[in-house]
């Protein structure tokens, strides 16, 4: 596992991409905060493993429960979190923001922030796809499928509240500016 210092070395200051969309009537998305996309943001040496770069630099961000996995290949959202996606290996398209989104190319080095109430889904990725999931350190994981769910994740999604630290850039990253509070 990398270090902090070395941490520091491996992470590229980018300007995020921002994308909002609209409540689809299944997806409701977040009506306060932009998904934000940092590409190419983080380097992925030879001889280290990728998902642990992405594991410490999220947490030494203060987004921890991190898992590793792939993205579902069907919608969903969580109402009641933020989630932060590391691509470790690999390349996958996904749709984001519901099936009136964008359909995005995420590669290794990529990181997607998803305010509570994004949609997203897996269309397709190369056979190595590793994903390194976090939250921050308030709110409950949950998992919306369903249009039975959308009244009242439309109640909890603004009571997520903004987080202290961007998960890849800490507390002076783009996402305290992109996600004001009040």
């Amino acid at each position: 596992m990398p270090g902090h210092a070395k941490l520091t070395e491996l992470v590229e200051r980018r300007e995020p991409l921002t994308f909002r969309f609209a409540d689809d009537g299944l997806v409701p998305n977040n009506p306060r905060w932009p998904m934000l996309v940092y590409t190419g943001a983080v380097t992925l040496p030879d001889g280290v493993d990728p998902a642990s770069v992405f594991e410490d630099l999220f947490s030494t961000n203060g987004w921890g429960d991190s898992w590793r996995n792939g993205i579902f290949a069907y919608v969903h959202y969580h109402s009641r979190i933020h989630e932060v996606l590391g691509i470790a290996r690999g390349t996958a398209e996904v749709r984001f923001g519901g099936d009136k989104g964008e359909v995005l190319t995420v590669k290794a080095g990529d990181v997607a922030i998803l305010p509570a109430g994004t949609g997203h889904q897996r269309l397709s990725s190369s056979s190595d796809l590793l994903v390194v999931g976090a939250y921050p350190p308030f709110g409950t994981y949950d998992l919306c499928t369903r249009a039975e769910q959308h009244a009242e994740a439309l109640r909890t999604i603004p009571k997520v509240g903004r987080p202290e630290r961007d998960p890849v850039y800490g507390s002076d990253g783009p996402l305290l500016q992109a996600w004001p509070e009040g």
